[in-house]
């Protein structure tokens, strides 16, 4: 799979410039290769080279490490995501499993950060749900009734305080969780390739075009070389289903954003120089936004079945007038020229929103589809992936095991007329929250 690399996105363009780059360029053999590295694949790579500081560890990534995904999305690092459904004692209990894999995760970012002293923005300011319409005040009502279930600490909020919070009147309607945190994600991943131990390889801009077992040796084809394996874990999360791993269980969605430039002093006031914030909408549809703690603003607010592996930028600008548009529903008082850089991204759903962590054949493993917590849920299963892939076990492989597997997806094109049905169907729902 070719993927492009492009240099739209602000979180990447934050970064100083690498310049040592490898890529593959001859065959190789190892005991353990890794293929994708964004958050999963690097947490693999780094555990399997502190279990295994013998062994030769390669780390391949189809692009630049860590500028895919990992680098492109809002930076929310989740404690609890309201659109997963949760009407009965039994639907409840499937949530508090999943807020326990968040936690988790929250738990193994925070130690990576503190062990190696990783300044990524990190800011406890927990994150809001929020929507314009007043009739919205039912869900999140009824999702107040769950989080106060399981000792979620929240308050619900209306038009008055969140304008004094976030600096615009759009929002009548909140709930504000006290346990989500805001970072960049880009100098997260960056400190995540930064640190890898000696003994992990790591090849870029190498595309894997193929890949085969043959009794205990897995090979792979890529473009200017090939590399032999004993044990492999696929952590390409929005490109699995390319490579024809769970194809029927995944399924890639292509989002986009915009971020502004830093508002001056003067833009900032006229919007009451809020501490930064980040809301997600109540509606799966609606937009995405973030005040950064540079006085930037980020929007998402489009997600679609497209070409996982590129977007033009005729097609980006399209969605980048989305972008705008919503900015100035907000803000109304900010310049029309603000938004700096867009970009585009893929993530990987699932038809449940659970995630696929498992073993699939002798000595191969896969771990993915985290349906919008990559950040969290993907450092977590790395770590978790090489570990249950060195035949040990731990407590939060028992928790992530103990989640809702993934259930089977219709084959296409039934599966692409029902996605884009779902979407254009949401869409219509959360039109006026783009």
């Amino acid at each position: 799979m070719e993927v492009t690399n492009d240099n739209g996105c602000s979180w990447v363009k934050d970064l100083i410039h690498r310049t040592n780059v490898k890529t593959l360029q001859s065959n190789e053999d190892c005991e353990w290769l890794v293929i994708g590295a964004g958050y999963t694949g690097l947490s693999a790579a780094r555990k399997l080279g502190q279990l295994h500081p013998n062994q030769r560890i390669i780390l391949v990534d189809a692009q630049l490490a860590g500028e895919g995904a990992s680098s492109r999305n809002s930076g929310y690092l989740v404690d609890t995501t309201l659109n997963d459904g949760f009407t009965s004692n039994k639907e409840l209990d499937n949530y508090k499993k999943k807020a326990d894999i968040y936690e988790l995760g929250i738990k193994i970012v925070k130690k990576f950060i503190n062990e190696h002293q990783v300044d990524c923005d990190w800011n406890e300011c927990g994150k809001y749900f929020a929507s314009s319409k007043r009739e919205d005040e039912k869900i999140l009502r009824n999702f107040s009734y769950t989080l106060t279930k399981l000792n979620f600490e929240h308050n619900l909020l209306s038009n008055n305080e969140l304008s004094k919070r976030l600096g615009t009147n759009f929002y009548n309607i909140a709930l504000h969780t006290k346990g989500g945190v805001l970072l960049h994600p880009g100098k997260l991943v960056r400190a995540m390739v930064d640190v890898l131990p000696k003994n992990v390889c790591l090849y870029e801009n190498s595309s894997l075009i193929s890949w085969n077992k043959t009794k205990d040796i897995i090979s792979c084809e890529f473009k200017n070389g090939k590399i032999n394996t004993k044990k492999i874990i696929f952590a390409t999360n929005g490109f699995l289903k390319s490579l024809g791993i769970k194809s029927n269980y995944n399924f890639p969605i292509t989002l986009t954003a915009s971020m502004t430039r830093p508002l001056t002093d003067d833009e900032f006031k006229t919007i009451g120089q809020p501490e930064e914030w980040g809301v997600l909408p109540v509606r799966p549809m609606g937009a995405t936004i973030r005040m950064t703690n540079d006085k930037r603003i980020l929007i998402r607010n489009t997600a679609e079945v497209h070409n996982p592996f590129k977007m033009k930028k005729s097609d980006l600008e399209i969605r980048s007038i989305n972008q705008r548009i919503g900015i100035k529903k907000r803000f109304p008082q900010l310049p029309e020229d603000i938004i700096q850089s867009s970009w585009s991204g893929v993530v990987s759903r699932t038809r449940n929103s659970s995630q696929i962590f498992e073993k699939i054949d002798n000595n191969v493993f896969v771990a993915g589809c985290y349906n919008g917590s990559g950040i969290g849920v993907g450092t977590l299963f790395g770590e978790q992936i090489a570990i249950k892939a060195s035949e040990e076990n731990t407590k939060e492989i028992e928790t992530i095991e103990a989640r809702n597997k993934p259930t089977w997806l219709p084959p296409q094109p039934f599966l692409n007329l029902g996605v884009k049905t779902r979407l254009i169907y949401e869409r219509l729902r959360a039109r006026s929250e783009i």
